[in-house]
């Protein structure tokens, strides 16, 4: 079973390139976020047409997720029943599959502008909620996949400046230990769990061609359960899309368990 995640950065533009892809690379699940677009606007056929079905929690012009799969989803749910949100940042469903039952949530978390901004403190109490969601989840669903757009660098590894980027946005000390709160709820982020190669990201701006100078960020994770660890087989970030022209600025994210 493969399972990707990918910020398509809005699925009106890039809806070719997702298509291609999948047609490439054939996965049971891909999360998508940042569809920015409404629920009545989603292709539905397009991806029927690839043996897909979708469950969509859409937003006109911002945010967005989906999940793209050639299994039946199951007991969907839009959204944190523990945290009324007016935006469109999450979605679960059960799917079942050669590993067995797997609860996967998909989500587009908040970006948090900067550090002290009120933007900031709605990241942090969307993450404490989403904490809680996903521990309830975990009694339900052993076997369970947390994936999506983080908005989040685990450590210094995940970022082309260290130093530079300290405390900022995306690096901050109350950014990673929320990381690490999900992460000691028993998952495990399925790209550490194998050797990579240095300067492994999966977002480069579009400006000051970051991507050519491999100046990028590693905020897109597929987070897995305990029960689902002795089945996690590889990991890796897709570059290619990020070479198309007109590309998203994140690349896909691809754990393979069996």
């Amino acid at each position: 079973m493969q399972i990707a995640t990918w910020n398509v950065n809005s699925l009106t533009v890039r809806l070719p390139h997702v298509l291609d892809w999948l047609r490439a690379n054939p996965v049971e699940v891909l999360g998508l976020q940042e569809l920015k677009m409404t629920e009545d606007k989603f292709p539905h056929e397009a991806f029927a047409e690839l043996g897909y079905q979708c469950a969509v929690l859409g937003q006109k012009t911002y945010n967005g997720v989906a999940l793209i799969s050639r299994l039946p989803l199951a007991d969907v749910a839009r959204n944190n029943p523990l945290f009324p949100d007016e935006q469109s940042r999450l979605i679960a469903a059960t799917v079942q599959s050669a590993v067995g039952s797997v609860r996967v949530v998909n989500g587009y978390f908040v970006n948090g502008q900067e550090p002290g901004s009120e933007k900031f403190a709605y990241k942090m109490r969307w993450m404490d909620a989403l904490r809680q969601q996903v521990q309830a989840e975990l009694a339900a669903h052993p076997k369970l996949v947390l994936m999506g757009d983080f908005n989040i660098t685990q450590d210094d590894r995940d970022t082309y400046d260290p130093e530079g980027l300290r405390e900022a946005i995306h690096h901050t000390s109350e950014e990673r230990a929320q990381l690490q709160a999900l992460i000691d709820l028993g998952l495990v982020d399925a790209f550490r769990c194998f050797d990579q190669p240095e300067r492994s990201y999966s977002w480069w701006d579009y400006r000051n061609m970051a991507f050519r100078r491999k100046q990028g960020l590693r905020i897109d994770y597929v987070l897995a359960s305990a029960a689902l660890r002795e089945q996690l087989r590889a990991c890796h970030i897709d570059t290619a899309p990020r070479r198309l022209e007109k590309p998203s600025d994140h690349a896909p994210v691809v754990a393979v368990f069996g």
